[in-house]
């Protein structure tokens, strides 16, 4: 399994349509030496037909771009790599649109004003535990969590889960990877994941963000 303390470096791919920030994104992770920029590209169209000859582990992805943005290009990256992680970017910190992105599949989502720390920070949190979460994506989350109790007043009460399958969903809520849960409940990642797939199909949820929502409507965690 992935370990930060051991010597992997990460493939990353960017695709933004500003040069300058394309640049200055390169060159604050240029000094990581466990970051590796393999591929740029200017919109969501270049940036598949790249990604048919070159594997990233994680794209940070531009929302708005000419001729394919980042909304239309992020379910494309999922169903045709779904192991590459994608790091949502925008100049906006619009709640609707990041809990909209959580949902449909991104990894993280940062503003274009982060750090290069947050940035390496982030690139690192998708890899090594499939998301990163920050202040925005929480609020967003959250936001989206009291529109949808708003709309929707039945409570998820009817999903039966077992002893276990909540264990496993409390622990990823808290942010610990496959290997770390596998070592807690004393079972396989392989059966981690396959548990966690199922958890999916149950509670009707598409994506990690989606299970967190799940788990914090239905009072399986608190919402901080």
């Amino acid at each position: 399994m992935k370990n930060p303390e051991t010597n992997t470096v990460i493939k990353v791919a960017i695709a933004d349509d500003h040069t300058l920030f394309r640049t200055g994104v390169k060159t604050s992770l240029s000094s990581r030496k466990d970051i590796q920029m393999v591929a740029e590209a200017e919109n969501g169209m270049q940036l598949l037909n790249l990604l048919r000859h070159i594997q990233p582990d994680v794209v940070l992805l531009d929302i708005q771009m000419p001729i394919m943005d980042g909304l239309a290009t992020l379910p494309e990256i999922k169903k045709l790599y779904p192991n590459v992680k994608v790091i949502m970017l925008s100049m906006h910190n619009d709640h609707s649109v990041i809990s909209r992105m959580m949902e449909i599949g991104a990894n993280s989502y940062l503003t274009k004003e982060s750090g290069s720390e947050m940035i390496y920070e982030a690139i690192r949190g998708v890899y090594e535990q499939d998301f990163y979460f920050n202040d925005l994506t929480n609020k967003a989350l959250l936001s989206g969590l009291r529109t949808k109790r708003t709309v929707e007043s039945s409570a998820p009460a009817d999903v039966q889960l077992t002893d276990k399958e909540i264990t496993i969903l409390k622990l990823m809520c808290d942010e610990k990877s496959t290997k770390e849960i596998a070592d807690i409940v004393d079972l396989s990642p392989r059966t981690v994941e396959a548990i966690r797939d199922k958890l999916k199909t149950k509670t009707g949820t598409k994506s990690m963000a989606g299970l967190v929502m799940y788990a914090v409507k239905a009072g399986l965690v608190e919402s901080h």
